[in-house]
């Protein structure tokens, strides 16, 4: 077997591996997001699944969509109503975050998620959308298959759309920064001990969260210090937890989303999340751009420093010594002795 067909076998069985990968994990999580379904226990106001798809097509490129597919079919395959549906809504599943992958991919987005238009480009291009096609084909199957109620389409709609841009816009950023996740070293035992304070303090806004009085504002401070104080890295995981908490407030009927109808619930729902993640990502955005422009100004100091050090070196070199060992100062030839007064 020659080298070239061994590379060739090699680069199909990780392709196949990483498509299986995506199928678990987009199965499992897809499982876990039914939990807090609202219409027909299908529908869900966060859904994983897509924010885990994006950021599979992001980090192992387009050819795992099979896994995508596969693992759309399988989790609404028991759910129905019918064959011919299910097909369809795994197709629309498909094709949203692949879409969504292809916009990024025109902006030139970056992985790292360090600049404005990255956080920008994600929140409206990746999560906005990309995720119309599979709220819009799913209310739609539903629709036509007499599976909803007469008036049940943009209620439908409205919790399938906000459950897949929830999962981009949360879900995303957090397996984009596990991507390059890093154990700190030599941090200082402060640094530890706010990173515990923030864990804390988010837990505690997320009961006040679900509770009865309308406290959703309070997640947005614990955003904010989390994007200037970890960066992407504290950003990501807070406004998941914030998030995840809204859902199961909203679920709930609890605080603001008490004593209202299911599309009311889920516009408040969305434009609480969608700002909360507008906060984090774009914060966090802004702090590493500012960090980068940092570490750029202080390197061209640096090399402004040393090519003033080299030129003053270059212009005054230093002077041969004489016979004796010593260095006196000698004229120019062409520099005449002064005449005595």
């Amino acid at each position: 077997m020659t080298v070239a067909r061994r590379a060739q076998l090699r680069r199909g069985g990780v392709a196949v591996l990483d498509i299986c990968v995506v199928a678990a994990l987009y199965y499992g999580s897809a499982r876990l997001g039914l939990i807090q379904q609202l219409v027909r226990s299908q529908v869900t106001p966060l859904w994983p699944p897509t924010g885990i798809a994006l950021a599979a097509l992001l980090l192992r490129g387009p050819r795992v969509w099979p896994g995508i597919a596969l693992a759309a079919l399988l989790a609404n395959i028991s759910l129905g109503p019918s064959v011919w549906a299910v097909l369809v809504i795994a197709t629309g599943n498909t094709l949203a975050p692949v879409c969504s992958y292809l916009l990024l991919r025109r902006t030139g987005f970056r992985l790292e998620l360090d600049r404005l238009r990255d956080a920008l480009a994600l929140i409206f291009l990746g999560a906005f959308t990309g995720m119309l096609i599979s709220a819009t084909t799913g209310s739609g199957t539903l629709a036509l298959s007499g599976a909803l109620p007469a008036g049940g389409f943009w209620p439908t709609w409205s919790v399938w759309w906000t459950g897949d841009a929830m999962g981009v816009l949360v879900v995303t950023p957090v397996l984009l920064v596990l991507r390059s996740a890093r154990w700190p070293k030599n941090a200082p035992a402060s640094r530890w001990a706010e990173a515990l304070l923030l864990v804390a303090a988010t837990y505690g806004v997320g009961l006040l969260e679900t509770g009865s009085i309308p406290l959703l504002f309070l997640g947005f401070p614990l955003l904010i210090w989390a994007a200037f104080r970890f960066r992407l890295a504290g950003a990501a995981p807070c406004a998941l937890a914030v998030s995840t908490f809204a859902v199961v407030a909203a679920a709930r009927g609890a605080g603001p989303f008490s004593g209202h109808d299911l599309l009311t619930n889920m516009i408040t729902l969305q434009a609480f999340n969608g700002s909360s993640s507008l906060t984090a990502l774009l914060v966090a955005a802004t702090v590493s751009e500012r960090d980068a422009t940092h570490r750029e100004i202080a390197r061209a100091c640096a090399q402004l420093a040393a090519m003033v050090a080299k030129i003053t070196a270059v212009g005054h070199p230093a002077l041969p010594p004489d016979a004796d060992g010593t260095t006196e100062d000698r004229k120019e030839p062409d520099e005449q002795p002064s005449s005595p007064p």
